[in-house]
């Protein structure tokens, strides 16, 4: 045979081959692209919804009708804050993401966390007050009985019933502590000054100095915000008797005058 056509022959073989060759991997390269392209929704973009306070199932299906997903990457506990709704959202409502990227977000707990209460019956007022405060929950009330150990725990009450020890209580619960005051020693205690204090603040003074809130009058019922106290009774400056009730005034106005003849002591 001619070695020059075995030559051409051959040559013409391999030409095709490389043009076949590079169809293909052209084919597979442009392919791959347009797969992921489709795979990653390249240039498709959406505006992600606000599900900031939005239950988790009503969050999840309005992702899902906006072509993104909904994955949970913490859970934490805000009383103020409806139990399995959406506390916090990463993008941020109303950024521009790819379709189908997931929203992370922290959940709001489902249930209350529960609290185990410790005993407190013989400890003192303050040291029970303390103990509870830091486990989160809250002594609301003080009620005083007559005891021949004054001014130690007698009891734990939560809506009226009595709490025993290792009794489970929703965090943030109010109490009423029990406290005994001896009949014999009717001791006083000085009342402090409220004025320009918020309604939790006056509280907070009260129970600390051994009395006990009482009424709480208000210019108008819209709530406590930016109210705080305009006068008390009794006064700031007088002596009166532990377990003794104080009555606050609320306004927004903190120098606001309490129209009576009778003038609050000088407190210093």
């Amino acid at each position: 045979m001619d070695i020059k056509k075995i030559l051409h022959s051959n040559i013409f073989f391999i030409l095709e081959m490389l043009v076949l060759a590079v169809i293909v991997i052209a084919a597979i390269l442009l392919g791959a692209n347009r797969w992921l392209r489709a795979y990653t929704h390249h240039g498709e973009e959406v505006v992600v919804p606000n599900i900031t306070g939005l239950y988790i199932e009503e969050a999840r299906m309005l992702l899902e009708n906006n072509g993104l997903e909904l994955e949970i990457i913490d859970s934490t506990y805000i009383p103020q804050a409806a139990l399995g709704t959406v506390i916090e959202q990463n993008p941020e409502a109303n950024l521009h993401t790819k379709s189908g990227r997931s929203v992370y977000v922290v959940a709001n707990a489902r249930i209350t966390p529960q609290i185990v209460v410790p005993d407190l019956h013989d400890l003192s007022m303050r040291q029970a007050e303390a103990t509870l405060h830091s486990l989160g929950l809250d002594v609301d009330s003080i009620e005083f009985q007559p005891s021949e150990f004054g001014g130690l725990v007698l009891d734990v009450m939560y809506e009226g019933e009595s709490v025993e020890a290792a009794m489970r209580l929703p965090l943030g619960a109010k109490l009423t502590l029990v406290v005994g005051q001896n009949a014999d020693e009717q001791e006083t205690v000085y009342v402090p000054s409220l004025q320009g204090k918020t309604l939790e603040q006056a509280r907070n003074i009260i129970l600390h100095n051994s009395l006990v809130p009482g009424a709480v009058i208000q210019e108008t019922e819209d709530g406590e915000a930016d109210y705080v106290v305009y006068h008390q009774e009794p006064a700031a400056g007088k002596w009166v008797t532990i377990g003794s009730r104080i009555s606050l005034y609320l306004s927004r106005n903190p120098n606001k005058k309490f129209e009576t003849t009778e003038q609050e002591e000088d407190f210093f």
